[in-house]
């Protein structure tokens, strides 16, 4: 098969005030047409300059230096910018990570679509106009033609992303390029989204470059994979094969990292050190120093990329355009092995007869919504958590899981006193915290505090990573100033930074070091609760296994008691204890981890598990195309009776006019409220 394109030997530098970064070394892929190549690896690997290289979008100083990039018969690495913007949209369109910062805030998604077609196509606005409501209708956007004149902070996260789709596709290109598409995505939206992307590339048989760390998006997603390391193709393969047969040290040590293939009573495996600094790239193996399998050998001289196996067709059919097996860089690969298995470990789990450390009962939380104009009468609320009830035991982990608008960031920020419930109540330690007043809670917020998604935004640019974690410890008035500095010290040496970092901006610190930092501060005070408002979402494998042991060893060290929240049910099943399941703001299964998990009695928390990516090929063509399906309702009208009944295949008349109430399903108190559930309820005692 003629490959679409072509990148041979490919060399991208960065220029900085301080030296120059290898993002890209000698770099080969080649992806046919309708074919899906996957390109994987930890933050910092070059997967995405790989991409920005393709798409000549290199950030400032970066130029390409070496080798070609051939698209049919034009090499995309010599056009100058004229010729290159003919070729962006037109030829070769891309799925940027984040859809908000890539659409244009001051433009509707229909004159943003439109622009891209007018550039390319000699069409009249008209024309243009009716091509972006085609191709919005063809990405499944609801009400295609209602929402042109919306502007993207409009529309939920889902939405926007496939606006972003639709932008890429609208001149129909040869090849796409997704990078990291479904990553701020919870995992209803994320199947939804790569199940769009695959008809899309069947349908309309383009070459597919699929940027991403997840795995089990590979493995269900994809041909052929590419492994990166510091900015080199270590190993490349058919889908299948790769996650059967992984050759080089580093791909089994990604797949290692994986939280289901954790042991009942381990720890995750942690990618030991971390990547090399680029900017001066070490001899040998670019591996070695994290390799167990490292001898004098690997770190004299560099491994090349070697054939494994003999030519053959991809996961889908499609021949090989590498016409190469399974070639690898390593002078030590690994033999065949067994796929691990799947059994999750479970946190440290507290005496039953731990006293419980949080109660919330009865917690609604409603949000007004006023017309405009000047007076701004309240014509609604927004439904953002009702009628919630569930107890934390001192030192175990409760995992509060859902989708994106379901009400768990509200519950965090209730948890923590940051918001005041409507009604219903939050006891901490016996005593009942929600109704009071900001000077009665200050000596309260030393025992609870909030660890946020994102750490970047989280903490102040402005300032070092001292003054950061000094803070809290001088507004409770902990301590003299050196005794503030000894143990702003000790922080960092609990969550495994150096003490150099206390000098330091947040901005000079890789996702897992800020995270590790956004912890430190959460510990500053030593509380006695961490309410984790999904702190590894936004993380690599090997960097997400780092924090979540780390999370685990400073609960058992300091008796911590964790609300985790996540929207991924693999992690949480991993780190909890007990799991809370929420859908549009009701709790509608509670119970032990591994029960929720394995055996869930609601059909929503079902449909949730079906839509977790597996690390798995041949478990992911055997899942059948299931999971929660539709949009989520709007919480300022929810449905009547069941919240989910919209959505639900089991429903019936019975859903929309009497609202469920829990129900117990083993004697370990797993609870749901489902008129027709997976599972049978034990009898009703008394």
């Amino acid at each position: 098969m003629n490959p679409v394109v072509t990148v041979d030997d490919l060399h991208t530098d960065i220029a900085l005030r301080k030296g120059v970064v290898h993002p890209v070394s000698g770099v080969d892929l080649a992806v046919g047409k309708g074919e899906s190549l996957g390109i994987v690896g930890e933050s910092g690997c070059g997967k995405t300059m790989t991409a920005l290289s393709i798409m000549r979008l290199l950030p400032p100083g970066g130029r390409i230096v070496r080798g070609s990039i051939r698209l049919g018969g034009t090499d995309l690495a010599t056009l100058d910018d004229a010729g290159m913007r003919a070729v962006r949209a037109d030829r070769v369109g891309m799925i940027f990570q984040d859809p908000m910062t890539s659409l244009n805030p001051c433009m509707t998604i229909g004159d943003q679509i439109s622009e891209t077609v007018l550039l390319h196509r000699e069409l009249t606005r008209a024309q243009a106009s009716e091509r972006a409501a085609e191709v919005l209708d063809l990405v499944g956007l609801p009400r295609a033609k209602e929402r042109m004149d919306a502007y993207p902070h409009l529309l939920s996260g889902g939405m926007r992303q496939r606006v972003v789709i639709a932008m890429a596709l609208a001149c129909e290109p040869e090849l796409l390029i997704a990078d990291e598409p479904t990553t701020a995505l919870d995992a209803t939206i994320q199947k939804q989204i790569l199940e769009l992307i695959d008809d899309l590339r069947t349908r309309l048989g383009m070459a597919m470059i699929l940027v991403t760390h997840d795995l089990g998006v590979v493995a269900g997603h994809t041909d052929r994979v590419a492994v990166m390391y510091a900015g080199k193709i270590v190993e490349t393969s058919a889908t299948r094969e790769l996650f059967d047969r992984p050759r080089h040290p580093y791909t089994e040590a990604l797949f290692r990292a994986l939280p289901e293939n954790a042991g009942s009573d381990r720890r995750l495996y942690a990618i030991p050190g971390l990547p090399p600094d680029l900017s001066q790239p070490p001899q040998g193996c670019r591996f070695a120093a994290r390799c167990a399998y490292a001898t004098e050998e690997c770190r004299a001289g560099e491994p090349e990329l070697t054939d494994a196996g003999h030519p053959s067709v991809t996961d889908a059919g499609h021949p090989s355009v590498t016409d190469a097996g399974h070639p690898f860089a390593c002078f030590h690969p690994l033999g065949p092995r067994e796929r691990a298995a799947r059994n999750p470990a479970t946190s440290f789990v507290p005496a039953e007869e731990a006293a419980p450390l949080l109660e919330v009962r009865n917690l609604v939380r409603e949000f007004p919504v006023t017309s405009n104009g000047v007076l701004q009468r309240k014509i609604g609320a927004v439904s953002a958590v009702a009628d919630v009830s569930f107890t934390v035991r001192a030192g175990e982990t409760f995992g509060l899981v859902g989708e994106s608008g379901c009400g768990k960031s509200t519950i965090s920020r209730l948890l923590v006193a940051a918001d005041t419930p409507t009604s219903g109540s939050i006891t901490f330690e016996g005593t009942e915290i929600s109704s009071r007043s900001p000077r009665e809670l200050r000596r309260y917020r030393r025992d609870f505090q909030l660890m946020f998604q994102d750490p970047y935004a989280a903490l102040d640019p402005r300032m070092r990573v001292r003054s950061i974690l000094r803070e809290p410890l001088a507004i409770q008035h902990r301590g003299s100033a050196a005794d503030q500095e000894t143990a702003i010290a000790m922080l960092l040496d609990e969550v495994g930074l150096p003490r150099t970092a206390l000098a330091k901006y947040p901005h000079e610190f890789s996702g897992g070091q800020r995270q590790r930092i956004g912890l430190a501060r959460a510990l500053a005070l030593r509380p006695k609760l961490i309410v984790a408002d999904e702190p590894v979402s936004a993380l690599d494998v090997s960097v997400q296994a780092q924090i979540l042991n780390l999370m685990r060893d400073l609960q058992r060290e300091h008796q911590l008691t964790y609300v985790f929240i996540s929207h991924d049910l693999s992690v949480v099943r991993y780190v909890s204890t007990t799991i809370g399941v929420m859908y549009l703001g009701k709790l509608v299964e509670i119970g032990p981890a591994e029960q929720v998990y394995t055996s869930p009695a609601h059909p929503y928390t079902r449909g949730l598990i079906d839509t977790i990516p597996l690390a798995d090929p041949d478990g992911e063509q055997q899942k059948a195309k299931v999971g929660v399906r539709g949009e989520l309702p709007s919480a300022m009208k929810p449905p009547s009776g069941c919240r989910f009944r919209t959505r639900c295949p089991r429903a019936t008349g019975k859903c929309a006019e009497e609202e469920p109430t829990m129900r117990q399903f083993t004697e370990q108190a797993h609870q749901a409220a489902c008129h027709y559930p997976l599972q049978q309820p034990i009898p009703h005692r008394g």
